[in-house]
């Protein structure tokens, strides 16, 4: 087949670089902001912290004639780069004492998990290579403080990686030394073994932690499936002998690791990116100011075009030097631009989502939230549903009632008996408080519950029930069972 040329027209929709440039600031939350800011300021001389000083226009022919000998060679007008001479101090004031700056506050975190078991295994009496082992075994412990891989496969990773030669029945007896360090239930292979190590801890001949001891050692199928009639026959024992030994059993800790490593994670707080206050019963919604910083063009780059463009001739470096300045202050107001334009977005679409919201935020109650998608809040605001996406992903807002994320005020609807569109969300919340006001001993089924649903007048199936409990994180009924 023979290679042809021939020409073609036809339409393409293309982004420029400013409009990709604001899509990716749109998504960023408030706490990236400031890293995104700082990395543009890094990258580009041109643009500096501060208030931005107001332009005046220069279109005075006089100041640069267009019958300069270099004006033809000039693609673009220098007095667009360009400020006033006024000295900074005329035009700009700072009232604001350094106390009122805004400033980080510093967290400090706690050991790693596995280092504070390490401290405690230095108080054992252990040779260098059972020490080494078992600082293995504690490396290979999980988040939970469980060991999930088998000895076996532990046995050959410290025969090649480390040259040590040992055991599977080695390996058990330090792990029994590792399993009696503190919290109790760490080093457990299973959930049976890390609550079988706890109650092992509480015996002191208490006939509960006895009991709660049987059921875990030889029912504790019965025990994860909520079948206590079957426990209760087998044990010989009667409800209230039950009732304190199954109480006994669920103050242990399924996750003895967790306690440790929650001190040891780095805390991340949420920085709202609103505000929304209420004062006589009217709303007003407030941009955090790190959404809005004060960014400026630099007054020496714009001193340094000026320059070049008062020059009577200009050799090639000249304007190559000319050029890279351009595209400097370019640069510099491009990304400016963007940033009050993401606060303009930011400010408006939160603005129509509080309005289409307008009874929640007054009350809190989470009944009073209306069925919202994307597309409602983009016809109100006329832009288009990517735009609404990207500005509702990683926010918050600060209410009266907590920091909410934006996207949990949108939701699907459902319809009434009397035809009423309901979020979903007013659904979920009958079905959780209808669950918390159950008989624990008798819960409600999912049958039942969408029955009870019906009765209040939504339309909602068994299976809608189920999505619906799961997305709560609510078990079974078997499972919600209490005696």
């Amino acid at each position: 087949m023979a290679l042809k040329q021939y020409l073609s027209q036809k339409l393409d929709q293309r982004l420029s670089p400013q409009q990709i440039q604001l899509m990716k600031l749109l998504q960023v939350p408030t706490m990236e902001l400031d890293a995104r800011i700082k990395q543009e300021i890094e990258e580009n001389p041109a643009l500096e912290e501060g208030k931005e000083v107001d332009e005046e226009d220069y279109s005075n022919e006089e100041e640069y004639d267009s019958s300069d000998e270099n004006s033809d060679e000039r693609d673009f007008e220098i007095s667009d780069y360009l400020d006033d001479d006024s000295p900074s101090y005329k035009t700009s004031a700072n009232n604001s004492s350094a106390d009122d700056e805004e400033k980080a506050i510093p967290l400090s975190s706690g050991k790693s998990f596995q280092e504070r078991l390490k401290e405690q295994l230095h108080l054992r009496n252990l040779t260098d290579d059972q020490y080494n082992i078992a600082e293995n075994l504690i490396g290979n412990l999980d988040d939970a403080g469980y060991l999930e891989r088998d000895l076996e496969a532990i046995v050959d990773d410290l025969a090649f990686s480390q040259n040590i030669i040992t055991t599977e029945e080695e390996l058990e007896k330090l792990l029994k030394v590792i399993q009696d360090l503190e919290p109790a239930g760490v080093g457990a292979r299973n959930l049976q073994e890390c609550l079988l190590i706890q109650i092992n801890k509480r015996q002191d001949g208490d006939i509960t932690a006895f009991t709660a001891k049987k059921i875990l050692e030889n029912h504790f199928q019965e025990f994860t499936k909520k079948h206590y009639s079957k426990i209760q026959k087998k044990l010989e024992i009667s409800d209230e002998d039950l009732k304190d030994a199954i109480e006994e059993i669920i103050r242990l800790n399924p996750k003895p690791g967790g306690s440790l490593k929650a001190s040891s994670k780095s805390l991340q707080h949420v920085t709202p990116d609103f505000m929304i206050t209420e004062q006589d019963g009217k709303l007003e919604l407030t941009l955090n100011g790190r959404n809005a910083p004060e960014l400026k063009v630099s007054k020496g780059y714009q001193n340094m075009l000026r320059s070049y463009a008062d020059g009577a001739k200009q050799t090639k470096s000249d304007k190559e030097a000319m050029t890279f300045v351009k595209s400097k202050l370019e640069s510099a107001k491009w990304f400016i631009d963007a940033i009050k334009q993401r606060q303009n977005t930011l400010f408006t679409t939160m603005k129509a989502i509080m309005n289409y919201q307008y009874d929640y935020f007054l009350t809190g109650d989470e009944t009073e939230l209306k069925p919202m998608i994307l597309k409602d809040i983009a016809e109100i605001v006329d832009l288009d549903i990517s735009t609404i996406s990207r500005v509702a992903n990683s926010k918050y807002v600060q209410t009266p009632y907590g920091t909410i994320s934006l996207k949990y005020f949108f939701s699907e609807s459902l319809s009434t008996d009397s035809g009423e569109e309901v979020s979903t969300r007013e659904v979920k919340k009958i079905l959780m408080d209808a669950i918390e006001a159950e008989t624990k001993k008798k819960p409600l089924t999912d049958e039942k519950l969408a029955t009870l649903l019906k009765e209040k007048g939504y339309n909602i199936a068994r299976r809608t029930v189920a999505k619906y409990r799961e997305q709560l994180n609510i078990p079974v009924a078997r499972l919600r069972k209490e005696l």
